[in-house]
């Protein structure tokens, strides 16, 4: 029989009939690489698209660069974004590249209309044309912009994949899911920059160490600590409006870190003490097989699973309403059916 890495893990109903299934993987590791819990194939090899964007930040905050440039923990967290494009990430992206002496020319992500729908539409009335500010990994890009200055290597191909930043970038990112570089797949992502695959549980294990640096040499750790708590106390800058990412770090207290990738991958990061009083940091990892097009999947299995865990208490959930078992609406907005839960973790 052939290995099948993907079970269903969410019911759509209309009325009474299940009419269609979402199917996925899930893998939730600590900090010390124990499997904590798992649902399909914790070893499925996938892409994590954005979901890595705080790996490939973090060998420039080790370098001290976020210090050399006087970058706010605002602008740290908009390193790690996949942003909304509003004007106040705008106005970020902006304030970064003027510390760093770079300019919107620079940036290789390419462009696209904000992925808040209300600005978009707003844009398209007016006749405005987006630019690459505007695009969601414009943050991302900038920081390695800033990690090719503050090495005095060059920024016009900074994107290659034998650039020095983007294999400094695949070496960390290795180094703290703990696979061998060569085990790394390498990809481009929708914004060109290189992407990579791994196991789930090999990037759920980098977030949980992340989120609990314990035995990483101080550089590192104190790096990790900045990042996640950029990231945890900015969750705007993160995602933004009305967006699962933002809503849930901004219930978080600090102690969780949330960050979407493209094609249904999601990554929670859980600092020492969240999941039990006692319990090390911890990563939680999954994957929407058919890739979520439509954006309901991945939002709805998250905060299945921050139910599932406790991560959040009834009132916080709250917050995460739009989401936790949301109602399929049609176009007259009348519930016609729901999205639900249809498995069950498996505890190691």
């Amino acid at each position: 029989m052939t290995h099948q890495p993907y079970q269903p893990v969410l019911e759509v109903t209309r009325g009474s009939t299940v009419e269609s299934v979402h199917y996925g993987a899930v893998a939730i590791v600590d900090s010390h690489g124990k499997l904590l819990a798992s649902y399909g194939d914790p070893d499925a090899v996938t892409f994590l698209r954005s979901t890595a964007k705080p790996f490939q930040a973090l060998h420039f905050m080790e370098l001290g660069g976020a210090d050399r440039y006087g970058f706010t923990d605002e602008e740290v967290a908009l390193m790690c974004a996949s942003h909304s494009g509003t004007d106040e990430h705008v106005r970020v992206v902006k304030s970064m590249q003027s510390k760093i002496g770079v300019t919107e020319d620079h940036l290789m992500c390419g462009v696209h209309y904000p992925l808040y729908d209300k600005l978009k539409y707003e844009m398209i009335a007016r006749g405005e044309t987006p630019t690459p500010y505007r695009h969601n990994c414009s943050g991302k890009h900038t920081g390695m912009l800033a990690q090719a200055q503050l090495r005095g290597v060059p920024l016009e191909d900074y994107l290659n994949f034998d650039h020095p930043v983007q294999k400094m970038n695949l070496q960390t990112f290795a180094e703290m899911c703990g696979i061998p570089e060569k085990d790394v797949e390498l990809g481009i992502d929708g914004c060109s920059a290189p992407v990579f695959a791994v196991p789930l549980r090999k990037a759920a294990y980098g977030y949980a160490r992340l989120c609990d640096p314990f035995e990483l040499e101080e550089k590192r750790a104190a790096a990790c600590r900045r990042l996640t708590r950029a990231m945890s106390s900015f969750p705007f800058m993160v995602a933004g409006p009305e967006r699962f990412d933002t809503l849930f770090m901004e219930q978080g207290g600090g102690r969780m870190i949330s960050k979407a990738g493209a094609e249904g991958y999601q990554g929670i990061g859980l600092l020492p003490g969240v999941l039990s009083p006692d319990s090390p940091g911890v990563g939680i990892m999954f994957k929407i097989a058919d890739g979520d097009q439509g954006g309901r999947a991945r939002p709805a299995l998250a905060a299945a699973l921050v139910r599932m865990l406790g991560l959040l208490n009834d009132e916080q959930m709250q917050a995460l309403a739009e989401f936790d078992h949301p109602v399929v609406r049609n176009w007259r907005k009348l519930a016609v059916g729901e999205i639900r839960t249809c498995f069950q973790l498996t505890w190691h």
